[in-house]
């Protein structure tokens, strides 16, 4: 990690250095005053806390369904235990399933996050790379989170192959 930050600040003090443009944005600030954003983030939520209510329905009557196999267990042929055994694992089984669908990494609520939010993350991109390139700017950091993340690089200033070659694994 010390060799990231040393090397981020080395870079850094180079771009300076060559007297290189740099900018920073807020990204939050900006997704927070696009009014579609707003929406499709609340559109999003109410899906979101509508599955899990689902998801937690189904765990209701799981536990429903274990508490009253508790009760009968003693009334029961072992037959019938397993039986009734079988079908608290399968919806349990088909739970944790559904689980995994609405929110897995693939899930549903990633799928709906791509198809709401992404477009306004990619035009909010397009636009720091049209002014970047416009303004001359080689650099684009996005202050919005705890770690300075650039947004936006000019690849001219890139000299991952240099490096590479110095260390002898790039001829």
């Amino acid at each position: 990690m010390k060799k990231v930050i040393v090397l981020g600040f080395i870079l850094m003090m180079s771009l300076i250095g060559m007297a290189q443009k740099m900018a920073y944005v807020d990204t939050e600030y900006i997704l927070s005053n696009i009014p579609a954003y707003k929406e499709a983030q609340e559109q999003l939520n109410k899906l979101t806390t509508q599955w899990q209510k689902e998801i937690e329905s189904e765990y209701s009557d799981i536990d429903k369904l274990y508490k009253q196999f508790q009760v009968d267990k003693l009334l029961l042929s072992e037959e019938m235990k397993n039986k009734r055994e079988q079908e608290i694992m399968q919806k349990e089984k088909d739970t944790k399933q559904l689980q995994k669908k609405r929110f897995g990494p693939d899930g549903d609520r990633f799928k709906k996050e791509q198809e709401l939010i992404k477009p306004i993350q990619d035009e909010v991109y397009n636009a720091i790379k049209d002014i970047a390139s416009s303004s001359n700017f080689g650099i684009i950091f996005d202050s919005s989170s705890s770690s300075l993340t650039m947004l936006y690089t000019d690849p001219k200033y890139d000299i991952s192959d240099e490096v590479l070659k110095k260390m002898g694994y790039v001829k």
